[in-house]
């Protein structure tokens, strides 16, 4: 199937419908005013990636998701490649690192995740293929099937020569720093590979009692269960040289930095002779601004990591549109970020971690 192809069904019935854009705020501007707000100010327009961008074809979407019950509780509009390009051009988004989304391509079948990931990988590399200035991707894996994620991730970075994988927090119910997954991220300390971490649903069906959407609490503290679970296995530790990404901030991780500085302090987690504190291990981290861009959350951010650590994400095309397109210029204007800081944010800091950008961007 071509990257274009098959993109005109729209969702149905999603548990939480969209509702049509109300008036502009001064915390969400509508696309009208931010489609000028650069040029109103004479900007010039920083080269801008995209780390956290969903690609969403609609045979992935018919495999994963049931109709009216959308993984995580939302539905966003079809996706198809025109639209991921204009909301590239309207955002002044230069490159967008596409991943596909929650909750992931196993759904229960070992052999029929194996194909899934196959079929994504392969129609993220023809998006390369055909728009080498616009896309890069991170492989999806079929974890927790671990013996075909490691021939995944081997096909997927020698053959199709994606920049990196992206993880789910938990695969069905598995969390990153589990044991069983020991050999994928030995393999991926081999290759120093980039990792980026989404969430997925908890597998705690109380997690999700108020029935409100999974992005509002579930999918931070689903981020944090795994970045804690990383931490005190000591799999961050193991895994020096892989460079990992984590969306949305790190969930609810800025927050709670000094709850796990505690943690450290009392020694209550066995293993501690084996790893740094978590405050030096979330330094090595990078953390992007999908739904995090606020200026108290960069602030955290300061202080946490510094912000050299920190890079930009959409979270396209999950966002309302207007919504979506705003989130570079609020970075734009931010009384957070000064213009060395805002360069690197958007841009210059995710040039570094994912050096073949560099190369793209020479040709």
């Amino acid at each position: 199937m071509s990257p274009g192809s098959g993109s005109s069904t729209r969702r149905s019935s999603p548990r939480f419908r969209r509702q049509p854009p109300t008036s502009p705020s001064s915390c969400w501007p509508n696309e009208s005013s931010n489609a000028s707000t650069l040029a109103d100010q004479g900007a010039a327009v920083t080269f801008t990636v995209d780390v956290h961008h969903h690609v969403l074809p609609d045979f992935f979407w018919q495999a994963t998701n049931e109709a009216g019950h959308p993984a995580g509780g939302i539905a966003p509009p079809s996706w198809s490649l025109e639209s991921a390009l204009s909301f590239l051009d309207d955002s002044e988004i230069d490159v967008a690192i596409t991943s596909i989304s929650t909750p992931g391509v196993h759904t229960g079948d070992d052999a029929a995740a194996r194909k899934l990931a196959r079929q994504c990988n392969e129609h993220s590399a023809e998006l390369i293929r055909d728009h080498p200035d616009r896309f890069g991707a991170f492989a999806c894996l079929p974890l927790p099937d671990v013996d075909g994620t490691l021939i995944e991730l081997a096909y997927a970075l020698d053959d199709l020569h994606l920049d990196g994988v992206v993880l789910f927090s938990n695969a069905r119910g598995i969390y990153l720093g589990d044991p069983r997954l020991t050999p994928l991220f030995d393999e991926l300390q081999r290759r120093a590979a980039v990792v980026f971490i989404h969430p997925n649903p908890s597998p705690d069906p109380s997690a999700h009692a108020l029935g409100l959407p999974d992005s509002l609490i579930d999918y931070p503290a689903d981020t944090t269960r795994a970045v804690a679970q990383l931490h005190y296995s000591n799999t961050f530790a193991r895994t020096p040289d892989a460079t990992y990404i984590l969306s949305h901030a790190g969930g609810t991780v800025p927050y709670l930095a000094g709850r796990f500085g505690i943690i450290d302090a009392m020694d209550v987690v066995p293993g501690g002779e084996h790893r740094r504190s978590a405050a030096e291990a979330f330094r090595s981290l990078y953390w992007d601004t999908a739904l995090s861009w606020s200026d108290p959350v960069l602030s955290m951010l300061r202080d946490l990591v510094g912000m050299d650590h920190v890079v930009f994400g959409s979270d396209y095309p999950y966002l309302r549109r207007d919504l979506a397109v705003s989130c570079r210029a609020q970075l734009e204007r931010s009384q957070e970020l000064n213009d060395d800081e805002r360069t690197a944010v958007l841009g210059g800091t995710a040039l570094s971690v994912i050096p073949r950008l560099n190369e793209r961007r020479a040709t």
